[in-house]
Formats: C-alpha cells, structure tokens, sequence
C-alpha cells in the first residue's frame, strides 16, 4: 500500500488547503519562531530554516561576487521598463544560482526601494528610481516582475518593497516624523507602492523607521486601511533591522517590549528583524505579550500563515516542482552585456554645445581627469565587482592607451609632526600589534560586520616623508591614501594603517577631519570621524586616541585628548596636475562626483547641493587650461552645477554605473550610442530652492516637478541626444474610463538614436492647486535616421483626478485637461485639449460631516499628529502664527453652534467671515484625552473657515450644529 503525503505536502492541493494542514501541526512555540527573521527548521517535519531578507537592489549583495548593476537611480534614469525588467530577471535568477551553492543566500528579496526621491538631499537617493510616483512605479513594477518570474505559482524570488512610507531623511531617521496630508498621502507617497502591489509581483512590504503623522510606521494602520486592500494577494511585512526595538527604545512610543511587539503583529507586522540572528529576544517578547494577553494565537497564526504562502511560492515544498531550482545563470556573458546595456542606457547628456561625440579616429589626445577618473564606486548595496570598468580604462579601451593621458587630482602631502615625518612602514615590517584576515575576510558578508586590516603594521614617524593623496569630499571630510593606493583607515585596535581599497563599512574608518590649533601656526590635530578621536602618535606605531586616553608620545598638547599636532607640507596641488595635462592635450574629460560612502548614505543625509570645492578647482583648472572640456559627474545625486553648466562645452551625468560604466561612458563620448538617460529628478540652481528637509507638504511648499514654479537648472525628464526628433499629430480621445492620447516621433537627425516621449497632464481648471505638469505615460524607442513611430498611450481617466479632502473621496472634476508630448517637463513640444465628464466637488458640507482637522486645504506653522495610537490624525502648532485654512465650506441656512474635539492645554481660534469664536481647552489627561467643547457660532452661506491653535492643543475635529436643529 502507498502511503499517502501529508497533506501540507501534497502538491495537487492547493497552497491554502496545505497551510492549513501545516498550521495546525505546528506547536505554538514552532509558529511563533517563525516569526524572527532567521526561522529555525523544524527538524520532526522535515521543514527547514528560513530567512526573510537577501539585498538586491541593483544586483545580488553582500554575499560576495555578482553582476554589479547600476544604481537604482540610474536604472530609474533609463526610462525603460523592460530594460529594468531583464535586469530584475538577471538578479533574480542570480540569487537562484548564488542559494543553490550558499543556503545564506536568501530568496525573499529586499527590493526594490520605492520611496520618492523627493528632496534631492535624502542620504538614501541612490536607492530611489525617481521623483515622481508614476515612473518610480513603472520602474519597480518592472524591477520586481523580472525579480518574481512569469510561473502562475512559483516565485523566482519574492520581492519586498522598502521603505513603507514617506521617508526621505536619514537625520533622526527613526524618531522624527513625516507630517503627510491626506492629498500628498493618496496623490504621491501611496501611490508609488500601491502601483508595484497592484501588478501582482510583490511580496510584502518593509516599513521605515520613522513615523508619520505622530505613529511609528511600524504599528501603521494604512497597512491594512491600503495596502492589504489593493490586493488580494498575500503580503509579508518584514520589519527593518532593529525597528521593533525602537518602538521603546529609541521613539519611546510604548512603555514596554511586550506592548510595542503586540501592536506592531496587530498592526500587520509579519516578520521581525531584529537582534540579528539571535531570535530569543523577539520570541520572547511574543511569548510574553501572549501571557499578558496584548495577543492571541490568531494573531500569530495570520502572520505565520502569510509567512508560509511565500515560502510555498517560492517552491521550498515542492523542489521537484519549482521551475526555478535548477537555475545556473551567474556571470554569464549575457548578463555581462545586459550590465553594459543598463550603464549606457543611465548616461543623461545635460549640455552639449557641439563637442561631444569625440571622433575615436581623429588624432589628438584625451586627457582623463579628477577624482572619479579611475574608480568604479560601489554603494552600501552593492555586490563585490567580478569585473571592473572605470573611466579611465574605458577611454583608453576605446580610444587608444597611447592618446590617453590621466591626472587623478588629489593633493599630494607630507605630514610631520615633533617625531618626525608621518611614515607607511613596508607591509612586511609587521611590528605585532595585531592579527587577524581583516576587511573581506570569507564568511563576514554581511558589510556592517567587516572589520578592518590587523594584520598590516601601523604607521609610524621617522626621517622620511610617505607621500600622501589627500581628498577633501567636502564638509571637510578628508580620505588619505599611500602611493600604493591604499586607504588609511582605523581597526578595531585603534592603530591606523594603509590597509583599506576604499571607504566603506557602516561606520566609515577611512574618512578624517582637520582641525586648526590655536597658537600653533599651521598646525592641525587630525581627527578621525569614525570614533571622534585625535591621531596620536604612540611610541609603538600612530593610532587613535579615546577620549579619556592618554598617550606617551610626541608633540601632545596639554589641553584635551591625546593628540599630536601635525604641519602639512603641500609637495603638488591637485589642480597643478590637472591644469598640467589639460594643457597638454587636445581635450579633456574632468570626471567628478561623490564617494557612496561619504556625505552622503545611509544614516547621512547631504547638507548642500553644491560640489565638493576640491573638484570644482580641478574642473576650473582644466578649463583655463584647455576650453575643449567635458564635465562627466558620476553621482548618486544632483549637484547645483550652475557656473559649470554657464562656462563648460558639454556636460553629462550618470549615477554610479557599476561593472561596466566606464566602458559606457567611453562609448556615449565616442558616439558609439547616442545618450538617452533622462533625468530623473529636477536639479535645480542652488540650495536656496530647496524645501526643509523634513517638509513632506509637496503641495504647501510646492517641491518636485510637480509644483515647483522656479526655473531648475535642469528639469525632470531632461536628456540631450546627439540626434533631434519631431513630434506631429498628438491627438487624443477618451475611450470609456481611459484616455487614448497617440503621438509619432521621428528621427530627425543623421544617427540612429533612442528617444523617451514624456505625456503630461495639466487641468486646466480646478478648484484645488493641482500638479503645473504631471507624468502620465513615457516610451523609450529606438529609431533610425528619418525613421518615425507612432506611439499610443491608454491613460486611466482616474489619472486626471485628486483626493478629495471635502469628502474624503478620489474625484475626477469636470473640465479641460491639457494633453502635453514632449521630451522633458519644460521641453514640450506639442499640447492638446481633453474635456471630460466628472462630479464636480462642491463645498464642504460642514452641517452634515464633522470636519477632520487634517483635511485642511492649506496650513501654516502646523504638524500632523496621531490622534490615537492605533488609528486617526490630529492637527497641532508648531509656531505661533499658525493657521488651517478650509475652503468652501456650507453652513447653508446657518449654524448656532461650534464643537472641538481637542487634547492638550489652551485655545482653538474659528474665524468665519472676520468674526472669530475662541474655543478655551482646559488641560487634558495626556495627549490621547480628547474632549469635546462647544460655544456659540453663526454662519450661513458657502465660507472659508481659519483655524489657529494655541498652547498645547492638538485639535482632532470640529463639527457644527445647525441653526435649526
């Protein structure tokens, strides 16, 4: 007799009826395991151990070798989906590939990263695919199609998007609070997620660390007031790293442990990450607040259950099944090419007055210049290189290594102090003061654990000068490199060493800062950033001080820390060599930009817009040297690049391209492929532009694209080509709940080329301040010279509307909407009339619907706030001359009263029509006691109502009473 499967492992069932089966096999202890990030196998069913989360942002990472693609932000810059979708396809099926011979190697995917690149500051923008909702979502719905495969029900891998929601500051990135109205919250920040869900090839989702409206995202309830209702799909919630903890710790939202875990799996939190792969500290938490009854087991058994529908898509219970477990595609010769294809597909050509492309057969040199010249930078989610490109090989590649010259630009320095000069012993002069693999050593994937080199001697001090290359990144950050290439950088042990390739690890070793002393004429202590201490140097080798330590050595000052005092000796400025070279060739290439490690990533936002003054002397230098001069800026952000965008022939700008960028770029220069990288955020001229950092009002403050009324410098969407096209023939219709707008595109120049057709919408009409322009389709096509194409869109009517803070409700208003085609958001170059049917939506009917506070038109000197902490919004000040501003509001034959609904101490100001009614708020009991007060208020007709709050007062609603009621 054949004995039957138990039915969990039947794979004619389907997954429902197996993960009921298996629920109710598991012990409570085995259910809540499964809750940590590292679930544990239960060995007496034979179901292994699972991890959520394998970073695959722009290509497998931390787990050793891959095809390194580029950034997310130049893959957003593409404008192109399928592209985006093959790239997804090749990382998916590398993280196959990768778990077949590495079991850590995981399947559930923390990628792609959607949040907005609102604010061009954001330490995280890299991470980002643009500023605007609609390309982010085209671009990750295509990222994570490829990432999940196209079988009906086995996962290739299962995509999580990052960050649930609205978060664009890494300053006090896990206690400050994003205040989103319910018109940013429908119209910008849900919807880049709510797309990606809707497409069907999402996972789950991971909440970010800050909060919004006064609530921790991670207790959210828009995880299942939105996001769960978009599908019906199952969804995983994976906390961040640590976040559960913060909810006491750090954000002190909740007394304890216990209570916080509760209300974040209430909350729809599925899995935990936290404490690292030690999952008793969570479990226990769970264990508990079941005791304390803040849980039930059928809060537990929901997150078990959607846990286990991904771990069945992604095949672990049918491995003879699952049509992706033989996959062996890993650095293969097509996803080498596909890197290449990405990389040149990124480069965005901003300005070209006629000297770009460089003719490869012309004679002539070329001189590569600057501080990104000969690197190929990685970022905190990036794979390690197998194969490696920088500028500096590709033009040399492609135009000849004898026509190539190259100066890097950085300073060249010698540093003395009282014991002499600064010295870089001989790596095998190993003096003992540690041991150790250090920095890369197998097994530490993970890049937060990576310690740094012991095994080399530290510097010392003596009679000879080591020649040292200094690079100021800006904010007076410094890195320090020997002539073999190697990065000082501090071990654990305190010793500093030239042992680090580049600038990396959670908290950077290799970065350090000057600093003046008084009465020593040009002398500096030298401080490393990394622990806040002086550079000592000790009689058994120079090393970091603490901050209590002192040091028996040289040149220590009494006052403070150990530290030494150093005298810098300037042997050549880097814009000498630059200068140098460019006047020695025909044309130069200055490549600049930023190291992902530095001003500027994860836990670090940027603090201006501006280049780093060290590489706007090298760009400077080799123009007055030589006008033939290319600016090639290679940058996970937008720089305000005014006086060089002013003065320079051409400019171009690509995010750090990854394995094949510098082959790339030779080619866009060559003219080898024509560029057609689009912006993919507004750059504008200066940080005077800018919006505070933590102001997420797009509306209020009027940022992005979308709003702002300013001239950038350049515009969302702008990207030059070494062809020109036409527009003709834009026409448009609307065709039950969509609008068919067609448009052709020709090729107008002599070389083939692609194009992106932007389509934008603008209403003509509105009752609210609605988008000046807004991204409704985008089509990257490849055309030959005098070759043309006709292109359609089919735009959802809902497209056209807003969130309707009057009643609470998505509207599309009746009127005239101009159809804009065009190549950029400025650069539109054929518009069309729409008109369209819809409810209009009328004023706010006060009388029958209280007024929620946050559902205000416009505000001044306000924050929103959590009325309670699981559900609801309050308004509060923030600065005296506050003001809420509702529009239109009915009071139709009148009112005879006013009722607030407030917690906190002091006053709540009505005005209507001038008169204004004072509604006192004696103290609450916390700011969670909510009570009601009403006075006297008479108004009629359709009016604007004005609020201002003062003290206190955290005001929740206000509703009126009729004259005749």
């Amino acid at each position: 007799m054949t004995e039957q499967p138990q039915p969990f492992r039947d794979p004619q069932l389907p997954f429902a009826r197996r993960i009921d089966d298996l629920l109710q096999r598991l012990t409570l202890d085995e259910r809540i395991a499964m809750l940590h990030q590292f679930a544990p196998a239960v060995d007496r069913l034979g179901i292994g151990a699972f991890r959520t989360g394998q970073e695959g942002l722009h290509g497998v990472a931390w787990m050793g070798p891959a095809t390194v693609f580029p950034q997310a932000v130049g893959l957003g810059a593409t404008w192109n989906d399928d592209l985006v979708r093959r790239v997804g396809e090749a990382v998916g099926n590398e993280v196959r590939a990768k778990r077949a011979k590495d079991d850590r190697v995981g399947l559930n995917v923390w990628a792609p990263t959607v949040n907005l690149l609102r604010h061009p500051l954001w330490g995280r923008g890299e991470e980002g695919y643009a500023e605007d909702a609609a390309l982010t979502s085209a671009i990750a719905v295509a990222y994570t199609r490829g990432l999940r495969g196209d079988h009906p029900h086995y996962w290739r891998t299962a995509p999580v998007l990052k960050h649930w929601l609205a978060h664009n500051n890494e300053t006090d990135r896990d206690t400050s609070s994003s205040s989103v109205r319910p018109r940013v919250l429908h119209e910008y920040d849900l919807r880049a997620f709510r797309d990606a869900v809707r497409a069907g090839a999402v996972a789950g989702i991971m909440p970010a660390y800050n909060l919004v409206n006064g609530r921790p995202n991670h207790v959210s309830p828009l995880l299942s007031q939105q996001l769960r209702r978009w599908t019906e799909q199952s969804l995983v919630v994976c906390s961040d790293a640590g976040a559960p903890s913060n909810l006491v710790d750090s954000e002190h939202y909740f007394d304890t442990h216990e209570e916080a875990t509760a209300a974040a799996l209430k909350a729809g939190v599925d899995s935990f990450t936290d404490h690292g792969q030690d999952s008793t500290v969570m479990t226990g938490r769970i264990r508990r607040a079941l005791e304390q009854g803040l849980l039930d087991e059928t809060d537990i058994d929901t997150a078990v259950r959607r846990l286990l529908e991904l771990r069945f898509s992604l095949g672990e219970f049918d491995p003879g099944l699952d049509p992706y477990a033989d996959t062996t595609a890993f650095d293969t010769t097509e996803h080498r090419a596909l890197a290449q294809e990405a990389a040149e597909q990124a480069v965005v050509l901003l300005k070209n007055d006629g000297l770009l492309p460089l003719d490869p057969g012309a004679p002539g040199t070329i001189a590569v210049v600057g501080l990104l010249a000969d690197a190929c930078k990685l970022d905190w989610y990036s794979g390690t290189l197998i194969h490696r490109s920088t500028p500096l090989d590709g033009v040399r590649s492609r135009f000849g290594a004898d026509r190539v010259t190259f100066a890097e630009g950085a300073d060249l320095v010698r540093l003395k102090c009282a014991a002499g000069w600064l010295q870089i012993p001989d790596a095998d002069t190993d003096t003992g003061t540690g041991t150790g693999t250090g920095q890369g050593a197998e097994g530490a994937l993970d890049p937060a654990l990576l310690a740094g080199r012991t095994d080399l001697p530290p510097l010392r001090c003596g009679e000879t000068p080591s020649d040292l290359a200094l690079v100021d990144w800006g904010n007076g950050v410094l890195t320090l490199r020997d002539p073999d290439g190697r990065y000082l950088s501090v071990a654990e042990d305190g010793y500093v060493r030239a042992s680090a390739d580049e600038p990396g690890g959670w908290i950077v070793q290799e970065t350090f800062r000057w600093e003046k002393v008084e009465g020593h004429a040009g002398g500096h202590r030298l401080v490393h950033i990394g622990t806040g201490g002086y550079v000592s140097v000790a009689a058994d080798g120079v090393k970091v001080a603490g901050v209590d330590e002192k040091i028996s050595g040289h040149g220590r000052t009494d006052a403070g820390p150990a530290a030494t005092v150093f005298e810098i000796e300037v042997v050549e400025r880097g814009e000498d060599a630059v200068a140098r070279a460019a006047a020695a060739a025909d044309t130069v290439i200055v490549v600049v930009g930023n190291d992902p490690h530095i001003n500027g990533r994860e836990t670090e936002d940027r603090t201006t817009l501006d280049l780093p003054a060290h590489q706007e002397r090298l760009w400077h230098a080799a123009h007055a040297a030589n006008p033939r001069t290319v600016l090639a800026v290679t940058s996970a952000y937008p720089y305000a690049l005014t006086d060089a965008a002013a003065a320079l022939p051409a400019l171009l700008w690509t995010a750090h391209g990854g394995q094949a960028a510098g082959t790339a770029l030779a080619r866009i220069l060559s003219g080898d492929v024509s560029p057609a990288g689009r912006l993919p955020q507004t750059w504008y001229t200066s940080d005077a532009e800018l919006p505070g950092l933590l102001d997420y009002d797009i509306i209020g403050s009027r940022q992005t694209y979308l709003y702002y009324e300013g001239t950038p410098l350049y515009p969302f969407g702008h990207g030059l080509s070494y062809s020109a096209f036409t527009y003709s023939g834009l026409t448009a219709e609307r065709d039950g709940d969509r609008l068919r707008v067609s448009v052709t595109v020709t090729n107008s120049g002599v070389v083939a080329a692609d194009e992106v057709a932007q389509l934008y919408l603008r209403a003509l009409a509105s009752s609210v301040v609605r988008p000046l322009r807004q991204l409704v389709g985008h089509r990257r096509l490849h055309l030959a010279p005098g070759a043309g194409q006709r292109i359609e869109f089919a735009v959802p009517v809902t497209e056209l509307g807003h969130w309707d803070v009057a009643h609470s409700r998505w509207t599309v208003e009746p009127g005239a909407y101009e159809v804009r085609a065009g190549a950029s958001a400025a650069d539109i170059r054929l518009t069309t009339v729409v008109t369209v049917d819809g409810e209009p939506s009328g004023p706010r009917p006060v009388l029958h619907h209280e007024l929620e506070a946050a559902d205000y038109d416009e505000q001044l000197g306000t924050e929103i706030v959590d009325r309670t902490k699981t559900d609801g919004d309050a308004v509060t000040a923030t600065a005296p001359g506050n003001e809420l501003l509702f529009r239109r509001c009915d009071f139709a034959a009148g009112t005879r009263t006013v009722e607030v609904s407030a917690a906190g101490e002091g006053s709540v100001e009505i005005t209507v029509d001038g008169r204004t009614t004072t509604v006192g708020i004696p103290a609450t009991d916390g700011p969670y006691d909510y009570r009601s007060h009403e006075r006297p208020l008479t108004a009629s007709g359709v009016r604007d109502i004005q609020v201002a709050l003062r003290g206190t007062v955290r005001l929740a609603r206000i509703a009126f009473t009729g004259a005749t009621e």
